[in-house]
């Protein structure tokens, strides 16, 4: 079994900040872009690293010198928290952990009572325990254990978060996340947007340029939109050629607007597309938000997933290379819109 090394499972993109960096500079960067720690570079060498742990340190000395005026937790804690029920699957957690960059999920009972917490630490250990079991069973003789094997494979394979190709989200974790997203959102009416990306004539570019020039320029389509995007916004394959865009905290009027913006500005690299009217590469959207004010209008993230598909219909017949949103879709489960490639 090939040996896993760190350079294959490291980050490469590191926060830093130099020694001189006020410390008030460090705890907004944290919490701007949601990150655990920031490391601690001079000449482009490590000299120290502050953590989660060093900046409560800090605060408690503060709030101990404060006294008289110590702050309520009501006035800083996130609300609503993230919360899991005891019978999510892990699956379902790594999505939450690594999606929403979070690292600590309340666990709760049917009553919404809470019953425990899950850490990130707790997912790693779960995570290197199926590993430790794989690890076990190929030291063994693999001819009597070949079953118990191909069954831990499986549990890996299941835990898969990535499509292979496009290192994006794949379907399944795209669809814990919106039903999360999606709950969350009418419990506690905080808004929410998704886009549904389609290359256009994309069929044509394969039958013109190849295969595997088909699947670079979809790695580039999606590395193009994840430049383009925040931190707290998660991309997925949805299928094919087909891209989801999950904007959280973000209405429709947001979601055109920088939907419209990546459309126009892919057709602007002037990729080739010989078989394109345009004779250069663009793509369409469709857009998908629930109406908050109106209940029972959107039962599931399904009819949201209808409603960006009815748009991205609508841009697709008029005239490609556009974003459209269909405001109203019926309650009732409506078919999958067939749009032109």
């Amino acid at each position: 079994m090939k040996q896993v090394i760190v350079d294959s499972l490291m980050s490469r993109t590191v926060p830093t900040v130099t020694p001189d960096t006020y410390l008030m500079d460090v705890a907004h960067r944290m919490r701007e872009e949601k990150v655990s720690c920031m490391v601690v570079v001079e000449a482009c060498e490590p000299v120290g690293i502050v953590t989660e742990r060093d900046m409560v340190s800090v605060l408690g000395e503060v709030l101990e010198e404060q006294r008289s005026r110590v702050a309520r937790v009501k006035e800083f804690m996130s609300s609503p928290p993230i919360t899991i029920m005891h019978d999510t699957p892990l699956f379902d957690a790594l999505v939450l952990t690594q999606g929403q960059k979070i690292r600590h999920l309340p666990v709760v009972n049917e009553k919404n009572e809470l019953s425990g917490i899950l850490t990130y630490t707790d997912l790693a250990h779960a995570y290197e325990h199926i590993i430790e079991q794989q690890r076990e069973i190929i030291s063994h003789e693999i001819n009597i254990e070949n079953q118990r094997l191909r069954e831990v494979n499986e549990q890996l394979q299941a835990l898969s978060m990535e499509d292979a190709l496009l290192s994006v989200g794949n379907r399944r974790a795209m669809e814990v996340d919106l039903a999360y997203t999606h709950n969350a959102a009418t419990r506690y009416k905080r808004e929410y947007s998704l886009v549904l990306f389609d290359v256009d004539c994309f069929k044509s570019y394969n039958d013109y340029y190849g295969h595997q020039a088909g699947d670079d320029v979809l790695k580039l389509v999606a590395e193009h939109i994840r430049c383009s995007i925040r931190k707290a916004d998660r991309l997925y394959r949805y299928g094919g050629e087909e891209l989801l865009l999950l904007l959280p905290e973000t209405g429709v009027t947001g979601a055109k607007i920088l939907a419209g913006r990546i459309v126009k500005e892919l057709a602007e690299r002037n990729i080739p597309h010989a078989k394109s009217q345009f004779n250069v590469l663009t793509m369409s959207g469709g857009i998908g938000s629930p109406d908050l004010e109106k209940e029972g209008t959107f039962e599931d993230w399904h009819h949201i997933i209808a409603q960006a598909d009815r748009g991205l219909y609508f841009a697709k017949n008029n005239g490609r290379n556009q974003v459209c949103c269909i405001a109203n879709v019926s309650s009732t489960e409506p078919q999958p819109a067939s749009a032109p490639v």
